[in-house]
């Protein structure tokens, strides 16, 4: 199947999905959309026996399209760049100790705490995992996964307040999450590496700071360029482009493509055409289309997560696994999230009802199918594969679906 068949049938099931949801199924936007894609996906697999031509055709369109690289090299960057673009600088400068704290020690936190969790119950089911892998495990799946988060905050009644912390948690924590990743999937590779923290903290700095350095650059100079122009065409072929090299430039340095696309993103919302009334308008089109943009990759997005329960591999013993796992996600956040809010509680000033709402609002989703689907091939990995993609299915359903109960009754 041809590159432009494939995204021609996607974009086709997708639109199909959409129209499926907001016709009939009427949920939230992309919880819906996912709810959907499932159903379908289920569907096909039950029906495989009597639906053959159909069942072969999904698994040969799912299998066709390499979802950890279509999310983490293409779609990820436009997508972060899009949520950063209509982000409130001013609230996220009111609120960085707690986003800095959420998503450092956060999630730092949470991986050892899931790890070891996950490491010490396993044997009960007769399955012996080394401790890196475990931690590995919880490197993957403790980052909240921007995509859901925002797309879910979208449609909540949370404190703006909180909707900041919560939002640029999740925007800004994929570095250390990544890191953490690439690090313990390095001595995973080579068993005969001995662990260097200053290795560690040169993959750090390169990743993190690399990638805000390039999305800050890049930033500045097509704010410059923009301000010379007042075409509508020609300032969103910029901003494309802006991405674009990002991911390329970025891939090429090894530093963090999804700080720098957000880094980028939050330069230029607050930037200003002018205070015309046409400048203003520009200003408005620009973020209006943006705005489209992400919706319709979010589309995609959900229905990629959706359809590819009819390529992964599910065992029966897995599924208590799974679902002790859920409960050791929830747990480390909350643990990692309520400590540090306890130490800093003058700093933070965070009342310990709305820490209920940070732990139950940490959504994962794509960003951690597509890092479990990345890992190398060895017995671990489809435990660990099909372990993820139920986790993501619970946090984006069941807790977006579940979030504004919980914000209304812990909100003052």
């Amino acid at each position: 199947m041809d590159t432009f068949t494939t995204i021609a049938i996607l974009f086709t099931i997708s639109s199909f999905i959409a129209y499926i949801n907001h016709r009939f199924v009427k949920l939230p936007g992309t919880i819906g959309i996912m709810v959907v894609s499932i159903v379908l996906s289920l569907f096909i697999l039950i029906a495989g026996k009597s639906l053959p031509e159909v069942n072969r055709f999904i698994k040969e369109l799912t299998s066709s399209i390499d979802f950890t690289k279509a999310l983490l090299d293409i779609m990820l960057a436009f997508l972060l760049f899009a949520s950063a673009l209509h982000f409130d600088v001013e609230k996220l400068k009111a609120q960085k100790l707690p986003v800095l704290i959420l998503s450092t020690v956060g999630v730092i936190g949470s991986t050892i705490i899931f790890g070891f969790l996950f490491f010490w119950t396993l044997p009960l089911f007769g399955i012996d995992v080394p401790i890196l892998y475990c931690l590995l495990f919880g490197a993957l799946i403790s980052p909240t996964d921007p995509v859901a988060v925002l797309s879910v905050l979208k449609k909540s009644k949370i404190p703006k307040s909180l909707e900041t912390i919560i939002g640029g948690e999740s925007l800004f924590n994929d570095g250390v999450g990544i890191l953490l990743f690439v690090t313990l999937r390095e001595l995973t590779e080579n068993t005969e590496t001995a662990f260097s923290w200053s290795h560690s903290a040169q993959l750090f700095a390169i990743e993190v700071f690399g990638g805000i350095a390039l999305g800050v650059a890049f930033g500045w100079i097509c704010i410059q360029l923009i301000k010379k122009a007042d075409e509508l065409q020609t300032i969103l072929m910029m901003t494309i482009s802006l991405v674009m090299l990002i991911s390329v430039i970025g891939s090429l340095l090894h530093v963090s493509i999804p700080l720098a696309a957000v880094s980028a993103g939050l330069m230029l919302s607050n930037m200003k055409l002018g205070e015309t009334p046409e400048a203003v308008r520009l200003k408005d089109l620009v973020d209006r289309i943006w705005g489209l943009i992400d919706d319709l990759l979010n589309t995609i997005l959900f229905v990629l997560i959706g359809l590819q329960i009819v390529i992964i591999t599910f065992y029966s013993a897995y599924w208590l696994i799974s679902l002790l796992a859920i409960v050791f996600v929830l747990v480390a956040r909350a643990i990692s999230i309520t400590l540090p809010s306890i130490l800093l509680a003058r700093t933070l000033e965070l009342p310990y009802k709305r820490i209920g709402i940070i732990i139950w609002a940490g959504l994962r989703g794509g960003i951690s199918v597509a890092l479990a689907l990345s890992l190398p091939e060895s017995e671990f990995k489809p435990m660990i594969v099909s372990v993820s993609y139920v986790i993501v299915i619970f946090s984006i359903i069941v807790q977006g679906l579940t979030l504004n109960k919980v914000v209304n009754k812990l909100v003052d």
